[in-house]
């Protein structure tokens, strides 16, 4: 399944935060680094120069990644027209069938964050939910088994 190319600007602003950080300072900070690591002789055995061509590359794969993907992402913004029904950017608390109650915030692939309970859009709970409204009921085929949710709250951080 292909990743979606929705992001929110929240999400958007901190990749490109990212990108501008590994770009300007860190990136810089390392090459010095490594210049004065060469500086210093004997490259084979000089770990802070072995080190640092090791991080710059690890920042150069970033980069070019960031830069790619910033370029295809879409910024979805909240939309009052949203109000009502789950969509992109939506938090939506769920009630299983035992009563236990989660919350769960649709943001892109980009983003999703488990810590924070944010899924990705293209996640078969997000998928799910999409277009559903308060007193809805879902389905979602899990590894464990099906699992069925009703959704008490939805609501957007405008």
């Amino acid at each position: 399944m292909a990743k979606s190319h929705y992001i929110t600007r929240a999400g958007w602003n901190a990749l490109d935060k990212e990108l501008k950080f590994l770009w300007k300072e860190e990136r810089p900070q390392v090459t010095q680094a490594v210049s004065d690591a060469a500086a210093l002789g004997d490259r084979s055995e000089n770990a802070e120069y072995i080190y640092g061509k090791r991080r710059l590359r690890e920042i150069d794969r970033r980069v070019r990644f960031l830069t790619k993907r910033l370029e295809v992402l879409q910024i979805v913004d909240y939309s009052p027209k949203q109000e009502g029904k789950v969509f992109f950017g939506a938090w939506v608390e769920l009630e299983d069938e035992q009563g236990q109650l989660k919350q769960y915030r649709l943001v892109g692939c980009d983003e999703f964050d488990p810590a924070k309970n944010w899924i990705s859009i293209d996640s078969p709970v997000a998928r799910a939910l999409i277009g559903k409204t308060v007193d809805e009921e879902i389905a979602v085929e899990t590894p464990s088994g099906r699992i069925i949710c009703y959704i008490n709250r939805i609501w957007y951080e405008k």
